[in-house]
């Protein structure tokens, strides 16, 4: 007796699709249809929508062009050092969607879809860690005490880059988990929501600082505290402040994304692409274009610009013997102690009781 199968239409489809009737089936077989496509309940389904080929192209040359010109700003103004991460996000991001053009042409090829989606949800967090680098030179240079509510500049800066380097790999560990098939995808999701939302609570805890730092801004300048330094810092902190709120934005979207599960009668976000280009990549490539607009490079010039050059072990060690030499110099007239007694080889013929002074 033959066995049944159930045929599925979907429009605009060329791929023909067939399900064995089955108690223990959970996914269905198909045909590939033009680029490989086939729907995402498919068991070769290696997207949840048929993407766009137009799109990757498009968005691959706008980051493309944002990150060489982030190369040639850092160069003009010798912020390599600053500009680094963002330089990085912007080029994660093209490298994602060089590698998802080729993809959308090849879609029962797994490599494309696995690895543009790891870069595309690992790229913001280098936009996100060169926010904080920034407004840690911003207080450096710009206020005289060199830190905001107690914790000095460079503190800040690396407290909050070693918090997003643990968002970061966080994560890494759920984003590299996460692809169309995976039997630890929901974990991955699980792990990559966790690294995401510790994200945006630091955000919001470095938002604190930015508004603290931008009141006593303010302050100064109306007390004329402010002549000797530039004042176009203003710009500065709005970008900082709307590419923060793009992050925001794109965070929200992430996670109402796979919060609401998979199931695209219930949650439709995952399984068309218009959400993915204008919630995600939108955000990350106005923040780019913003910096390239109003570059801190521009602001931050001269003297306390940069924190001051970290020392070697090796330098640390001869300043701790040199201050050492001081204290004894100050002690005793000289940089070594004075010589102690030494008993002479020949005791009878020595002086002072026995003993030498050498």
């Amino acid at each position: 007796m033959a066995t049944p199968t159930t045929t599925f239409p979907f429009q605009s489809m060329t791929s023909t699709v067939s399900q064995t009737a089955s108690a223990t089936a959970s996914c269905i077989t198909a045909t590939p249809g033009k680029h490989g496509y086939v729907p995402p309940e498919a068991c070769n389904a290696q997207w949840n929508y048929d993407p766009s080929f137009g799109a990757a192209i498009a968005f691959a040359i706008l980051f493309g062009i944002t990150a060489t010109i982030n190369v040639v700003q850092a160069f003009y103004y010798k912020k390599m050092k600053l500009c680094w991460p963002l330089l990085m996000g912007a080029l994660w991001e093209f490298a994602s969607f060089v590698l998802r053009a080729p993809g959308t042409l090849n879609q029962q090829n797994s490599v494309f879809p696995y690895s543009s989606s790891v870069l595309v949800l690992l790229a913001p967090m280098w936009i996100n860690a060169f926010l904080y680098m920034v407004m840690g030179r911003m207080i450096y240079f710009f206020v005289p005490e060199q830190n905001i509510l107690g914790v000095k500049a460079i503190k800040i800066a690396k407290i909050f880059v070693w918090l997003d380097v643990a968002s970061f790999i966080t994560q890494v560990a759920g984003g590299t988990m996460i692809s169309p098939g995976s039997s630890n995808m929901m974990l991955g999701i699980h792990i990559y929501m966790g690294g995401i939302g510790f994200q945006e609570i630091c955000i919001i805890g470095f938002m604190s600082i930015a508004i603290k730092f931008h009141l006593k801004m303010l302050e100064e300048g109306r007390n004329r505290k402010l002549d000797d330094r530039p004042r176009n810092w203003q710009p500065l902190m709005y970008v900082m402040y709307v590419c923060l709120v793009l992050i925001t934005i794109r965070i929200i979207f992430r996670l109402v994304e796979f919060a609401a599960g998979m199931d695209p009668t219930k949650n439709p976000i995952p399984f068309h692409e218009a959400y993915f280009l204008v919630l995600d990549c939108v955000p990350m490539l106005i923040c780019c274009l913003l910096v390239n607009c109003v570059h801190p490079g521009r602001i931050l010039v001269g003297e306390n610009s940069e924190f001051p050059k970290s020392i070697s072990r090796k330098e640390k060690a001869s300043q701790k013997l040199l201050a050492k030499e001081e204290r004894r110099t100050a002690r005793y007239g000289s940089p070594s102690p004075p010589p102690l007694p030494r008993r002479p080889s020949n005791t009878a013929y020595a002086p002072y009781g026995g003993y030498e002074m050498v």
